[in-house]
């Protein structure tokens, strides 16, 4: 079996499958982040393995053509200036950096945690880009040749 052609029919189908359950489930762990254990790392490592799933069973190639691994290498670098823009509003409006400037909302509830949500989202969306580029720069690797593509 060639590794850059991925896996079995079987392995494939199940990963077409279960694949966008387990994105679902990152957003969901992004989301709540703020209500129950989780948020933005835990959220985003999940997403990573969803997109590592798809490359073991499908191969390089096909992330290749299924994903533009540039475009997430800049939604990864501006996440950090949107996280400082969130924080540097903290200071403008209110008082400090990475200060909560939002409505709180109703206890409990999907929109009661001011700026953590917001936080919650950049940093998974980060964490996301961030562990697949460099599980994508790992795998396109030749290290035989002395790490030349």
């Amino acid at each position: 079996m060639n590794h850059s052609n991925g896996m079995t029919l079987i392995v494939r189908t199940v990963t077409r499958l279960s694949v966008w359950l387990i994105f679902l489930y990152g957003i969901y762990i992004i989301l709540h982040g703020h209500l129950s254990p989780g948020g933005g790392f835990a959220g985003g490592v999940i997403i990573a393995l969803g997109f590592l799933n798809v490359m073991l069973a499908y191969g390089r190639g096909f992330i290749q053509r299924w994903l533009n691994i540039d475009f997430m290498k800049d939604i990864e670098a501006s996440m950090a200036a949107l996280f400082l823009a969130v924080g540097i509003l903290g200071i403008s409006f209110g008082g400090g950096f990475l200060a909560n400037f939002l409505s709180k909302g109703a206890l409990f509830r999907l929109l009661s945690g001011g700026t953590i949500p917001i936080l919650n989202i950049l940093i998974g969306l980060k964490v996301a880009m961030a562990l697949f580029v460099v599980v994508w720069t790992l795998a396109i690797m030749h290290l035989e040749e002395g790490g030349q593509e």
